[in-house]
């Protein structure tokens, strides 16, 4: 149950007929699990803190460093040197204590990723680098949990909701990250925000769009993204979509599916 000062505190919450009490209960009981405490992952935790999220797991094995605070806003110049999972769970602490943190100070990879993904209601992907993201998308897959993945480059972004172990409408399987996005990139191919750069306040808009995501996904208001790449331009501040359907060719939940093992083997290749 909601204590007075919880009611008071989700009070903008509560009178939304789309949330109500019963969503707020929701969201207090809701597990998430953040993959990175950085541009993304920033707005996402201190949004999904505010909004009552019981649980919050993050996944981050690196420290905070001077060039991550142009974008990486949860975190401080106090806390330069420290672990980014501490860093961000002390911000928490001070913007909501009806929240609990769950650190993993280690990164995702093909040892740790089904165990990780399993002990959670909802995943969100705020990293910066392609094998996470398909590793992931797999984990989840598996596990059965829904993932909102979101990606930036210089001035723009894009966004998803990743369902694939359930069905469409039609009885066809939803699409995974993989029907959209067959194979990753080959190393380089793709420049790093280090090399290319970003602008701050574009990871504030994604990550700010996954975070309302999650909120709907928790509560049950509105229509999630599925099948949908919603893209962000922020030079131009137009915001379009393509849709995407399930691939029968795909590796994960096509015709002819791979094992976890091999999965990982292909994307290594």
């Amino acid at each position: 149950m909601l204590s007075p000062a919880e009611l008071e505190r989700y009070a903008r919450h509560i009178v939304l007929r789309e949330i109500g009490g019963p969503g707020q209960q929701k969201l207090k009981a809701a597990r998430v699990l953040v993959i990175g405490a950085g541009g993304l992952g920033s707005p996402v935790l201190q949004y999904l803190a505010a909004a009552g999220v019981g649980t919050l797991g993050i996944v981050d094995h690196d420290t905070v460093s001077l060039s991550n605070l142009q974008r990486q806003v949860i975190h401080d110049t106090d806390h330069l040197g420290e672990p980014k999972v501490a860093s961000a769970a002390e911000a928490i602490a001070r913007l909501n204590p009806y929240v609990a943190v769950e650190p993993h100070p280690e990164r995702l990879g093909g040892h740790n990723a089904l165990s990780l993904v399993g002990g959670y209601d909802l995943v969100i992907d705020g990293s910066d680098n392609f094998m996470t993201r398909y590793l992931l998308s797999d984990a989840c897959y598996y596990r059965k949990k829904p993932l909102i993945t979101a990606a930036v480059g210089r001035f723009d972004g894009s966004l998803t909701l990743l369902k694939p172990h359930e069905t469409a409408p039609d009885g066809t399987p939803n699409p995974t990250y993989r029907c959209l996005f067959p194979a990753p990139p080959k190393p380089g191919v793709v420049p790093s925000c280090a090399e290319a750069g970003v602008v701050g306040a574009l990871t504030g808009i994604l990550g700010t769009l996954q975070a309302m995501e999650a909120i709907k996904a928790i509560t049950g208001a509105g229509e999630g993204p599925v099948g949908r790449l919603v893209m962000f331009n922020a030079l131009s501040l137009r915001m379009d979509e393509i849709a995407y359907r399930w691939s029968p060719t795909n590796p994960l939940n096509g015709k002819a599916p791979l094992t976890w093992a091999e999965l990982r083997e292909r994307d290594t290749r």
